[in-house]
Protein backbone atom coordinates (compact mmCIF):
# COMPACT_ATOMS: atom_id res chain seq x y z
CA UNK A 1 0.00 0.00 0.00
CA UNK A 2 1.00 3.29 -0.81
CA UNK A 3 -1.20 6.18 1.02
CA UNK A 4 -0.92 8.75 -0.08
CA UNK A 5 -4.24 10.42 1.42
CA UNK A 6 -2.79 12.64 4.03
CA UNK A 7 -5.37 15.82 3.73
CA UNK A 8 -7.86 13.45 4.56
CA UNK A 9 -5.77 12.04 7.59
CA UNK A 10 -2.02 11.49 8.44
CA UNK A 11 -1.08 7.78 8.28
CA UNK A 12 0.57 6.20 10.09
CA UNK A 13 -0.24 7.44 13.31
CA UNK A 14 3.54 7.36 15.07
CA UNK A 15 3.28 4.56 18.01
CA UNK A 16 3.73 7.25 20.73
CA UNK A 17 -0.06 8.17 19.51
CA UNK A 18 -1.30 4.91 19.77
CA UNK A 19 0.40 3.78 23.05
CA UNK A 20 -0.96 7.34 24.46
CA UNK A 21 -4.57 6.76 23.34
CA UNK A 22 -4.41 3.30 24.65
CA UNK A 23 -3.14 4.06 28.22
CA UNK A 24 -5.92 6.69 28.36
CA UNK A 25 -8.27 4.43 27.57
CA UNK A 26 -7.33 2.06 30.16
CA UNK A 27 -7.82 4.71 32.88
CA UNK A 28 -10.46 4.94 35.11
CA UNK A 29 -10.64 8.76 34.61
CA UNK A 30 -13.05 11.80 33.24
CA UNK A 31 -11.13 14.87 33.83
CA UNK A 32 -11.98 17.67 35.43
CA UNK A 33 -15.17 16.21 37.10
CA UNK A 34 -13.30 14.20 40.01
CA UNK A 35 -10.50 14.63 42.50
CA UNK A 36 -9.00 11.55 42.28
CA UNK A 37 -5.76 10.55 40.94
CA UNK A 38 -6.40 8.87 37.93
CA UNK A 39 -9.02 12.08 37.29
CA UNK A 40 -5.93 14.10 37.57
CA UNK A 41 -4.09 12.54 35.34
CA UNK A 42 -6.65 12.42 32.20
CA UNK A 43 -7.00 16.61 32.92
CA UNK A 44 -2.94 16.65 33.14
CA UNK A 45 -2.60 14.72 29.46
CA UNK A 46 -5.09 17.22 27.96
CA UNK A 47 -3.28 20.70 29.70
CA UNK A 48 -0.03 18.72 28.00
CA UNK A 49 -2.07 18.90 24.33
CA UNK A 50 -2.77 22.50 24.78
CA UNK A 51 0.91 22.85 25.81
CA UNK A 52 1.81 21.66 22.90
CA UNK A 53 -0.79 23.78 20.80
CA UNK A 54 0.42 26.94 22.35
CA UNK A 55 4.53 25.64 21.76
CA UNK A 56 2.94 25.05 17.61
CA UNK A 57 1.49 28.31 17.45
CA UNK A 58 3.89 31.05 19.73
CA UNK A 59 0.68 31.24 22.30
CA UNK A 60 1.75 32.38 26.05
CA UNK A 61 -1.60 32.16 27.22
CA UNK A 62 -3.05 28.54 26.64
CA UNK A 63 -6.08 28.65 28.56
CA UNK A 64 -7.10 30.62 24.98
CA UNK A 65 -7.15 26.78 22.91
CA UNK A 66 -9.99 25.65 23.18
CA UNK A 67 -10.55 21.88 22.26
CA UNK A 68 -13.50 20.70 20.19
CA UNK A 69 -14.79 17.27 18.20
CA UNK A 70 -12.68 18.67 15.18
CA UNK A 71 -12.30 21.51 12.84
CA UNK A 72 -15.63 21.91 11.77
CA UNK A 73 -17.24 21.97 14.68
CA UNK A 74 -14.24 25.01 15.83
CA UNK A 75 -15.14 26.86 12.59
CA UNK A 76 -18.96 26.52 13.51
CA UNK A 77 -18.12 28.23 17.20
CA UNK A 78 -16.20 30.87 15.33
CA UNK A 79 -18.40 31.40 12.82
CA UNK A 80 -21.78 31.59 15.15
CA UNK A 81 -20.19 32.82 18.12
CA UNK A 82 -19.49 36.40 16.42
CA UNK A 83 -23.25 36.84 16.80
CA UNK A 84 -23.32 37.86 13.16
CA UNK A 85 -26.90 39.60 11.86
CA UNK A 86 -28.75 40.42 8.90
CA UNK A 87 -27.00 43.26 6.87
CA UNK A 88 -23.73 41.92 8.26
CA UNK A 89 -21.02 41.36 5.47
CA UNK A 90 -18.65 38.14 5.24
CA UNK A 91 -16.19 37.75 2.34
CA UNK A 92 -14.45 34.90 1.99
CA UNK A 93 -11.99 32.95 -0.37
CA UNK A 94 -13.48 31.40 -3.01
CA UNK A 95 -11.28 28.04 -2.25
CA UNK A 96 -13.35 27.16 1.18
CA UNK A 97 -14.11 23.67 2.99
CA UNK A 98 -18.09 22.97 3.40
CA UNK A 99 -16.84 23.12 7.01
CA UNK A 100 -16.70 27.09 6.57
CA UNK A 101 -18.96 27.69 3.34
CA UNK A 102 -22.22 26.06 4.91
CA UNK A 103 -21.96 27.72 8.25
CA UNK A 104 -21.90 30.80 6.02
CA UNK A 105 -24.51 29.58 3.40
CA UNK A 106 -26.79 28.89 6.22
CA UNK A 107 -26.34 32.35 7.69
CA UNK A 108 -27.10 33.98 4.69
CA UNK A 109 -30.35 31.98 3.88
CA UNK A 110 -31.72 31.94 7.67
CA UNK A 111 -30.21 35.61 8.94
CA UNK A 112 -29.71 37.40 6.16
CA UNK A 113 -25.93 38.29 6.32
CA UNK A 114 -24.11 39.43 2.76
CA UNK A 115 -21.07 36.60 1.78
CA UNK A 116 -18.85 37.27 -1.46
CA UNK A 117 -16.07 35.13 -2.02
CA UNK A 118 -13.22 36.96 -3.51
CA UNK A 119 -12.27 35.15 -6.98
CA UNK A 120 -8.90 33.33 -7.69
CA UNK A 121 -6.50 33.25 -10.77
CA UNK A 122 -5.63 30.33 -13.46
CA UNK A 123 -3.21 29.36 -11.27
CA UNK A 124 -5.60 28.96 -8.30
CA UNK A 125 -4.31 31.98 -6.64
CA UNK A 126 -6.07 34.51 -4.75
CA UNK A 127 -4.91 37.89 -4.85
CA UNK A 128 -4.71 40.57 -1.29
CA UNK A 129 -6.57 43.39 -3.35
CA UNK A 130 -9.31 40.81 -4.21
CA UNK A 131 -10.40 41.05 -0.67
CA UNK A 132 -10.16 44.64 -0.29
CA UNK A 133 -12.19 45.50 -3.60
CA UNK A 134 -14.49 43.73 -1.69
CA UNK A 135 -14.63 45.48 1.70
CA UNK A 136 -17.71 47.49 2.57
CA UNK A 137 -18.76 49.65 5.64
CA UNK A 138 -20.65 46.45 7.46
CA UNK A 139 -18.01 44.09 6.75
CA UNK A 140 -17.70 42.00 9.98
CA UNK A 141 -15.47 39.24 9.47
CA UNK A 142 -13.06 37.75 6.98
CA UNK A 143 -13.19 33.84 6.60
CA UNK A 144 -10.05 32.09 4.79
CA UNK A 145 -8.51 28.50 4.66
CA UNK A 146 -4.72 28.95 5.07
CA UNK A 147 -4.31 26.65 2.39
CA UNK A 148 -6.88 24.98 -0.31
CA UNK A 149 -7.63 21.37 0.65
CA UNK A 150 -7.89 20.77 -3.03
CA UNK A 151 -4.91 22.23 -4.08
CA UNK A 152 -2.56 23.34 -1.99
CA UNK A 153 -2.78 26.58 -3.00
CA UNK A 154 -1.32 28.66 -0.38
CA UNK A 155 -3.18 31.85 0.71
CA UNK A 156 -1.90 35.45 1.41
CA UNK A 157 -3.71 35.30 4.63
CA UNK A 158 -1.08 37.11 6.59
CA UNK A 159 -1.41 40.03 3.59
CA UNK A 160 -4.86 39.93 3.58
CA UNK A 161 -5.32 40.81 7.47
CA UNK A 162 -2.64 43.55 6.95
CA UNK A 163 -5.40 45.06 4.77
CA UNK A 164 -8.59 44.45 6.41
CA UNK A 165 -7.56 46.27 9.48
CA UNK A 166 -9.76 45.37 12.68
CA UNK A 167 -11.93 43.52 11.02
CA UNK A 168 -11.92 39.83 12.51
CA UNK A 169 -10.20 37.04 10.78
CA UNK A 170 -11.13 33.59 11.51
CA UNK A 171 -8.46 31.08 9.66
CA UNK A 172 -8.99 27.53 8.79
CA UNK A 173 -5.72 25.76 9.54
CA UNK A 174 -6.99 22.26 9.05
CA UNK A 175 -4.03 22.04 5.96
CA UNK A 176 -1.30 23.98 7.59
CA UNK A 177 -0.79 22.98 10.92
CA UNK A 178 1.58 21.10 11.72
CA UNK A 179 2.72 21.57 8.22
CA UNK A 180 4.28 24.91 7.53
CA UNK A 181 5.84 26.97 10.68
CA UNK A 182 3.07 29.07 12.34
CA UNK A 183 4.98 30.29 15.44
CA UNK A 184 3.53 33.92 14.25
CA UNK A 185 -0.07 33.53 13.66
CA UNK A 186 -1.91 34.80 16.78
CA UNK A 187 0.08 37.71 16.05
CA UNK A 188 -1.94 39.06 13.72
CA UNK A 189 -5.06 36.55 13.68
CA UNK A 190 -8.28 36.78 15.35
CA UNK A 191 -9.11 33.20 15.64
CA UNK A 192 -7.26 30.10 14.24
CA UNK A 193 -8.72 26.66 13.48
CA UNK A 194 -7.29 23.28 13.85
CA UNK A 195 -7.37 19.98 13.04
CA UNK A 196 -5.89 17.11 15.20
CA UNK A 197 -5.78 14.27 12.96
CA UNK A 198 -3.83 15.45 9.83
CA UNK A 199 -0.55 17.16 10.07
CA UNK A 200 -0.43 16.90 14.05
CA UNK A 201 -0.62 13.56 13.70
CA UNK A 202 -3.17 12.69 16.00
CA UNK A 203 -6.48 10.63 16.32
CA UNK A 204 -9.65 11.81 14.50
CA UNK A 205 -12.10 13.43 16.90
CA UNK A 206 -9.80 15.72 18.06
CA UNK A 207 -9.32 19.65 16.86
CA UNK A 208 -9.84 23.18 18.70
CA UNK A 209 -9.35 26.93 17.90
CA UNK A 210 -7.63 30.02 19.66
CA UNK A 211 -9.56 33.10 20.61
CA UNK A 212 -7.35 36.33 20.60
CA UNK A 213 -7.69 38.24 23.90
CA UNK A 214 -10.63 40.75 24.10
CA UNK A 215 -12.51 38.97 21.56
CA UNK A 216 -15.65 37.25 23.10
CA UNK A 217 -17.12 34.61 21.83
CA UNK A 218 -21.10 33.02 22.01
CA UNK A 219 -20.94 29.30 22.95
CA UNK A 220 -22.42 27.26 20.11
CA UNK A 221 -23.62 24.65 23.42
CA UNK A 222 -23.47 25.05 26.70
CA UNK A 223 -23.35 21.97 29.83
CA UNK A 224 -21.04 20.35 31.94
CA UNK A 225 -17.47 21.73 32.54
CA UNK A 226 -16.46 20.57 35.55
CA UNK A 227 -16.67 24.17 36.91
CA UNK A 228 -18.72 26.76 38.92
CA UNK A 229 -21.06 24.03 38.88
CA UNK A 230 -23.13 25.65 41.48
CA UNK A 231 -24.79 28.10 38.66
CA UNK A 232 -26.90 27.27 35.84
CA UNK A 233 -25.13 30.03 33.04
CA UNK A 234 -22.04 28.86 31.54
CA UNK A 235 -18.59 29.71 33.24
CA UNK A 236 -17.64 32.84 31.09
CA UNK A 237 -13.74 32.22 31.11
CA UNK A 238 -11.92 30.52 28.71
CA UNK A 239 -11.84 27.46 27.78
CA UNK A 240 -14.70 26.20 29.79
CA UNK A 241 -16.93 29.07 28.37
CA UNK A 242 -16.57 26.61 25.10
CA UNK A 243 -15.92 23.45 26.63
CA UNK A 244 -19.35 22.20 27.20
CA UNK A 245 -19.73 18.30 27.89
CA UNK A 246 -16.76 15.56 28.68
CA UNK A 247 -13.49 16.00 26.63
CA UNK A 248 -12.25 13.48 24.53
CA UNK A 249 -9.70 12.91 26.92
CA UNK A 250 -7.79 9.74 24.95
CA UNK A 251 -8.00 11.46 21.74
CA UNK A 252 -6.60 14.31 23.23
CA UNK A 253 -4.04 12.19 24.86
CA UNK A 254 -3.04 10.99 21.63
CA UNK A 255 -2.64 14.56 20.11
CA UNK A 256 -0.24 15.67 22.63
CA UNK A 257 1.63 12.31 21.44
CA UNK A 258 1.30 13.82 17.71
CA UNK A 259 2.62 17.19 18.75
CA UNK A 260 4.99 15.85 21.03
CA UNK A 261 6.16 14.24 17.59
CA UNK A 262 6.06 17.46 15.26
CA UNK A 263 7.82 19.61 17.43
CA UNK A 264 10.80 17.21 17.93
CA UNK A 265 11.06 16.75 14.38
CA UNK A 266 10.22 20.15 13.67
CA UNK A 267 7.59 21.56 11.67
CA UNK A 268 10.53 23.34 9.27
CA UNK A 269 12.03 19.81 8.77
CA UNK A 270 8.67 18.45 8.01
CA UNK A 271 7.72 21.17 5.34
CA UNK A 272 11.63 20.03 3.41
CA UNK A 273 10.58 17.11 3.43
CA UNK A 274 7.26 17.35 1.88
CA UNK A 275 8.17 19.85 -0.26
CA UNK A 276 11.03 18.23 -1.80
CA UNK A 277 9.05 14.85 -2.60
CA UNK A 278 6.16 17.40 -4.09
CA UNK A 279 8.66 19.27 -6.05
CA UNK A 280 9.49 15.60 -7.30
CA UNK A 281 5.98 14.82 -8.22
CA UNK A 282 5.18 17.57 -9.57
CA UNK A 283 8.03 17.09 -12.06
CA UNK A 284 7.11 14.42 -13.06
CA UNK A 285 3.80 14.58 -13.58
CA UNK A 286 4.59 17.60 -15.69
CA UNK A 287 6.02 15.07 -19.07
CA UNK A 288 2.63 13.23 -18.44
CA UNK A 289 0.49 14.01 -21.95
CA UNK A 290 -3.24 14.56 -21.10
CA UNK A 291 -2.97 15.31 -17.61
CA UNK A 292 -3.81 18.50 -15.53
CA UNK A 293 -2.41 19.69 -12.37
CA UNK A 294 -4.87 22.27 -10.62
CA UNK A 295 -3.22 25.18 -8.65
CA UNK A 296 0.35 26.25 -8.24
CA UNK A 297 3.56 24.55 -9.10
CA UNK A 298 5.64 27.41 -7.48
CA UNK A 299 7.02 25.11 -4.28
CA UNK A 300 6.23 28.54 -2.19
CA UNK A 301 3.04 29.25 -3.07
CA UNK A 302 1.86 25.74 -1.74
CA UNK A 303 1.46 22.69 0.69
CA UNK A 304 2.14 19.07 -0.43
CA UNK A 305 -1.59 18.67 -2.12
CA UNK A 306 -1.70 18.04 -5.41
CA UNK A 307 -4.98 17.48 -7.78
CA UNK A 308 -5.08 16.03 -10.98
CA UNK A 309 -7.24 15.23 -13.81
CA UNK A 310 -6.70 13.03 -17.21
CA UNK A 311 -8.13 13.29 -19.93
CA UNK A 312 -10.49 10.48 -20.93
CA UNK A 313 -10.40 9.58 -16.99
CA UNK A 314 -13.11 10.75 -14.28
CA UNK A 315 -11.41 11.33 -10.84
CA UNK A 316 -13.29 8.27 -9.11
CA UNK A 317 -12.41 5.61 -12.04
CA UNK A 318 -9.04 7.10 -11.91
CA UNK A 319 -8.67 6.57 -7.79
CA UNK A 320 -9.89 3.12 -8.11
CA UNK A 321 -8.21 2.22 -10.82
CA UNK A 322 -4.54 3.57 -8.72
CA UNK A 323 -5.99 1.26 -5.93
CA UNK A 324 -6.49 -1.57 -7.51
CA UNK A 325 -3.77 -1.72 -9.77
CA UNK A 326 -1.16 -0.31 -7.95
CA UNK A 327 -2.33 0.20 -4.24
CA UNK A 328 -1.99 3.75 -4.34
CA UNK A 329 -4.82 5.67 -2.36
CA UNK A 330 -5.46 8.51 -3.25
CA UNK A 331 -9.04 10.88 -2.78
CA UNK A 332 -11.61 11.10 -5.49
CA UNK A 333 -14.30 14.02 -6.26
CA UNK A 334 -15.41 17.11 -4.63
CA UNK A 335 -13.53 17.00 -1.51
CA UNK A 336 -15.97 18.87 0.30
CA UNK A 337 -14.97 22.19 -1.07
CA UNK A 338 -17.50 22.70 -4.15
CA UNK A 339 -16.73 26.79 -4.66
CA UNK A 340 -13.00 25.39 -5.30
CA UNK A 341 -14.22 23.22 -8.19
CA UNK A 342 -16.11 25.46 -9.32
CA UNK A 343 -13.78 28.64 -9.84
CA UNK A 344 -11.16 25.65 -11.11
CA UNK A 345 -13.71 24.24 -13.68
CA UNK A 346 -13.57 21.15 -12.54
CA UNK A 347 -17.44 20.63 -11.03
CA UNK A 348 -19.08 18.75 -10.67
CA UNK A 349 -16.34 15.90 -11.38
CA UNK A 350 -13.71 16.57 -9.20
CA UNK A 351 -10.29 15.37 -9.17
CA UNK A 352 -7.85 13.02 -8.23
CA UNK A 353 -6.22 14.25 -4.88
CA UNK A 354 -2.64 13.16 -3.93
CA UNK A 355 -1.62 14.59 -0.23
CA UNK A 356 2.21 14.09 0.57
CA UNK A 357 2.88 13.32 4.45
CA UNK A 358 5.50 13.11 6.91
CA UNK A 359 6.31 9.42 6.12
CA UNK A 360 6.00 8.99 1.94
CA UNK A 361 8.98 8.21 0.52
CA UNK A 362 10.72 9.66 -2.78
CA UNK A 363 9.63 5.57 -3.82
CA UNK A 364 5.92 6.75 -3.14
CA UNK A 365 6.22 9.72 -5.59
CA UNK A 366 8.02 7.45 -8.55
CA UNK A 367 5.62 4.64 -8.29
CA UNK A 368 2.56 6.98 -8.77
CA UNK A 369 4.35 9.04 -11.67
CA UNK A 370 4.62 5.69 -13.58
CA UNK A 371 1.24 4.14 -12.73
CA UNK A 372 0.07 7.71 -13.96
CA UNK A 373 1.88 7.42 -17.12
CA UNK A 374 0.86 3.83 -18.20
CA UNK A 375 -3.13 5.01 -17.04
CA UNK A 376 -3.01 8.57 -19.28
CA UNK A 377 -1.25 6.41 -22.13
CA UNK A 378 -4.33 3.53 -22.10
CA UNK A 379 -6.61 6.36 -22.40
CA UNK A 380 -4.75 8.02 -25.22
Amino acid sequence: MIYLDNSATSFPKPPEVIEAVAEALAAPASPGRSGHAASLNASRSIHKARKGVARLFGIKDNSRIVFTCNISWALNIALEGLRLKQGDHVISSSLEHNSVARPLARMAAARGIIWDQAPIDSNGLTDPQEFRKLLRPTTKLVAMTHASNVTGALLPVKEVKALIGDIPIVLDAAQTAGAIPMEDVTTWADIVTFTGHKGLMGPTGTGGLWVRPGLELRPLAVGGTGSRSESLRQPDFLPDALEAGTPNTHGLAGLAAGLDVVLKTGVDRIREHEMNLTMRFLDGLGSIPGLQVQGPTKREQRVSTISVTIDGWSSSDLSAALEADYGILTRSGLHCSPLSHQFLGTFPGGTTRFSIGLYNLAEDVDTSVKALEVLAAGKR
